[in-house]
């Protein structure tokens, strides 16, 4: 008989305690297994191997990390700014030269003295800014200090891939596959040897969906204990799958997203656009959770839409006090820019209850987004983002062209470039796989693909509304991570699976073995021009494949 229609809740995860032992009537529940898929038995293996991915990519991060001894493209603002923020807790203005007098200093940024008069105007939060004063707080202020803090941030995105991956599709060797095309990819290795705001962001977007996968499974783990405590899946979908389904709680893990998606907004604002994305895939999620035990599909999207609501607390809440915080030092100083402009325009009505420093501060972000909506001037590496997936226009961040005898140079001329192009064989065949992954969002209604693709059309299709804003390819940084594991994902379907005859995953291995060898092999290749190493200028010629390349 069916069940009636009702708008209401009637089983919650909080009121029934998990039984300390399955009971022993049960042989099994399908119900529960679909619920939480088990996870590989292999846990002390899997970290293994995700080590020593992150080892290996650590080291490509890593290794001479103070070359190019140089202020490296944008490492001219945000060096400084981190220098600024260290001495006064606000971005003060340099003199002029202050690049020069940086470089020939010792690095002690407790004496050094390049500052200006007044205050800089900055167009971006401080978050990623202070990521880079902690390495030059530890190692001083040198190319190793300023750069320190984002190739560490850079590795650990190596680490967490793996366990995101991992924990994704249930196989270490999937994880594995997601974390080496992350270790050696080149937007990922030369966008952590550089002292941008980009790898900062891309990092807490990462451990943002993280906290929400573990959110899912956390939710889905303790629901799955749920029906253990009823004899059969069909009395567990009866007590379970009736009004608007199970209510879930607070939980933590959204709380942890949205501290991490917070840290990504005071990176840069592009970070607003994960809030968006991640706050739908959480909430769909849930439907899909309510749908499993047998909710109808209007109760699930409603009772998933009120929790909804927690989770916009949760996330959203806690991204806008993180981000707000970040500002503490522009907040609790009296010299950044425009902070005293409500000294000199009194508020009325309703802003009068705002307290001046917060109006300030909300007058500063007008000065910001204007800048940021009218970015227009031409730059000779600026890329459509149309172009990002395929690397069409990558972005030099450093060049020179040494002669025998300088700089380690020991032919009639060389080269030595830092140029944020990702791995093309990975690139290219991400495109398709990103294709296919969607395909199989859609087609065969696989979250985890969904979940993916939804992480890297978050960081890359609001850029296609902006034609006419300066922007450049290495904001793709931001979902490098994502973009891996659609591809590990592909090449999961291309290796066939577990249970499939032993010639198809001879086949599959060995096409998949083959592409891991020729990326491996191509990202040596482009190793020095990711790194700014000194190559013969014929060298450096035959790793600029197209035209939009130099």
């Amino acid at each position: 008989m069916p069940r009636p229609y009702a708008v209401r809740v009637t089983a919650t995860l909080e009121n029934r305690p998990a039984p300390a032992v399955r009971p022993s009537v049960r042989r099994g529940s399908a119900l529960a297994d679909r619920l939480m898929p088990a996870l590989p038995d292999d846990r002390a293996v899997s970290w293994l191997v995700a080590l020593a991915i992150t080892i290996f990519g650590g080291v490509l991060r890593f290794a001479d990390l103070a070359r190019p001894k140089a202020v490296v493209f944008d490492e001219t603002y945000y060096m400084k700014d981190a220098f600024s923020l260290l001495r006064w807790g606000f971005e003060k203005s340099f003199v002029d030269g202050a690049n020069d007098k940086i470089l020939a200093s010792d690095g002690n940024w407790r004496t050094l003295d390049v500052f200006g008069t007044g205050p800089s105007f900055v167009v971006h939060p401080p978050v990623g800014k202070w990521t880079i004063a902690l390495g030059e707080y530890a190692f001083g202020l040198t190319p190793f200090g300023w750069r320190f803090s984002v190739a560490a941030l850079g590795t650990l995105a190596i680490l967490i891939t793996v366990r995101v991956a991992r924990r994704l599709t249930r196989s270490t060797l999937i994880g594995a596959i997601a974390g080496f095309l992350m270790a050696i990819d080149g937007m990922a290795i030369s966008m952590s040897r550089t002292a941008l705001l980009d790898g900062t962001l891309m990092f807490w977007v990462l451990v943002a969906f993280a906290c929400l996968l573990l959110d899912r499974d956390r939710t889905r783990r303790r629901l799955a204990d749920r029906v253990w405590t009823y004899p059969d899946d069909k009395s567990a979908m009866t007590a379970i799958g009736t009004g608007l389904g199970p209510f879930t709680g607070l939980r933590p893990w959204r709380w942890a997203a949205g501290f991490a998606l917070g840290m990504a907004c005071a990176t840069k604002w592009s970070g607003v656009w994960f809030v968006l994305a991640f706050g739908l895939m959480t909430v769909i999620w849930d439907v899909g959770m309510r749908r499993v035990v047998g909710v109808r599909t209007a109760e699930a999207w409603l009772g998933s839409v009120l929790e909804g609501i927690l989770a916009a607390i949760a996330i959203v809440g806690t991204a806008v006090v993180v981000y707000v915080v970040s500002w503490s030092g522009w907040l609790l100083t009296t010299g950044g820019y425009d902070r005293q402009w409500a000294d000199t325009n009194p508020a009325s009505a309703m802003w009068a209850w705002v307290p001046a420093g917060l109006r300030s501060l909300l007058h500063y972000h007008a000065e910001m987004l204007n800048f940021h909506t009218h970015l227009t001037s031409p730059h000779s590496y600026q890329s459509n983002a149309w172009g990002w997936l395929l690397q069409t226009r990558p972005t030099s961040f450093f060049y020179e062209s040494p002669t025998a005898g300088q700089s380690g140079c020991n032919v009639a001329k060389c080269s030595t470039e830092v140029v944020a192009l990702g791995n093309p064989l990975i690139w290219w065949t991400a495109t398709f796989a990103l294709v296919h992954q969607s395909w199989r969002w859609f087609a065969r209604r696989d979250w985890r693909s969904g979940a993916v693709v939804l992480a890297v059309l978050a960081g890359w299709l609001p850029w296609l509304g902006f034609q006419g804003r300066t922007i450049f390819t290495f904001y793709a940084v931001a979902f490098v991570p994502f973009l891996c594991i659609v591809l590990a994902l592909t090449l999961g379907s291309v290796l066939g699976p577990s249970n499939a005859l032993p010639w198809r995953r001879m086949t599959g291995g060995s096409v998949v073995a083959l592409f891991l060898v020729s990326a491996l092999v191509l990202s040596w290749f482009f190793y020095p021009v990711w790194t700014g190493d000194v190559i013969p200028y014929t060298a450096w010629q035959i790793r600029m494949w197209f035209p939009t390349w130099v």
